[in-house]
């Protein structure tokens, strides 16, 4: 592989990557009307994805948008998280997360 040709995968990676940071970050959100004391803190999978992602990134890195799309699913009042096994990519970040109040509960990345 020439140096030229990996100086400029680079360069597009970057400027993907900064152009979907900008895309997420200015997506409005709309205020919801949520009863959390019959609802919970953590009402939807919408919800509990946001969440797994604000976890995940630190942890891991934008590595983790590689396996969307991410799957919420309530299991017992527990939210399960996963993101999606690609053959290419490898693993995928998993977290559990207590609806009633957000609390974390295992965190993992499988491979």
């Amino acid at each position: 592989m020439s140096k030229r040709f990996l100086v400029g995968s680079i360069t597009v990676a970057l400027v993907a990557s900064v152009a979907l940071l900008l895309v997420r970050a200015y997506t409005r959100v709309e205020p919801v009307n949520i009863d959390f004391e019959r609802d919970g803190l953590v009402y939807n999978e919408e919800c509990a994805i946001k969440i797994a992602e604000a976890i995940w990134l630190p942890l891991y890195g934008s590595i983790i948008y590689s396996s969307e799309p991410f799957k919420a699913t309530l299991m017992d009042s527990v939210w399960v998280v996963e993101g999606t096994v690609h053959a290419q990519f490898g693993g995928a970040p998993f977290i559990k997360i207590n609806k009633k109040d957000g609390k974390i509960l295992s965190v993992a990345h499988y491979k």
